[in-house]
This record gives C-alpha cells, sequence and structure tokens, in this order.
C-alpha cells in the first residue's frame, strides 16, 4: 500500500513539473507560449496572457490589396 501511494504521488507531482500548454488560438493553428520560436509570428494574446504563435503557413497574407477603381 505504501508503494502505491509513493507512485501515486509522483504521478502527480510529475504532471503539475512537465511543460506543455494545450491551450490553442488562431482559429485552432497557433499555440499559446510565453515565446514564440524564430519563423513563428505573433498576431493576438491568448486569454491566459501568453503569445498566440502562429506558424508561417497558417499566418495570413498581410501585403496590402490594390483596389481597381
Amino acid at each position: 500500500m505504501k508503494t502505491f501511494l509513493l507512485t501515486l504521488a509522483a504521478l502527480l507531482l510529475s504532471s503539475q513539473v512537465i511543460p506543455g500548454s494545450t491551450e490553442k488560438c488562431w482559429k485552432l493553428h497557433g499555440k499559446c507560449r510565453d515565446t514564440c520560436s524564430r519563423n513563428e509570428k505573433i498576431y493576438v494574446f491568448c486569454l491566459s496572457g501568453k503569445l498566440c504563435c502562429v506558424k508561417p503557413k497558417f499566418q495570413p497574407n498581410t501585403s496590402p490589396q490594390l483596389i481597381n477603381t
């Protein structure tokens, strides 16, 4: 019984220590993190206050559109 309780306590503590966020953003294509990698861009903030990091293939086209009149 002692071994079981010790194992259970270790598993509970390790689940709190393991880093990683499952919080998604930007139409589920971005991940909420404290810092983004080099090729990721920030467009919005997550509800938790972290940065919404979006990979290049999911980044919106930010070039201005020309309107023909």
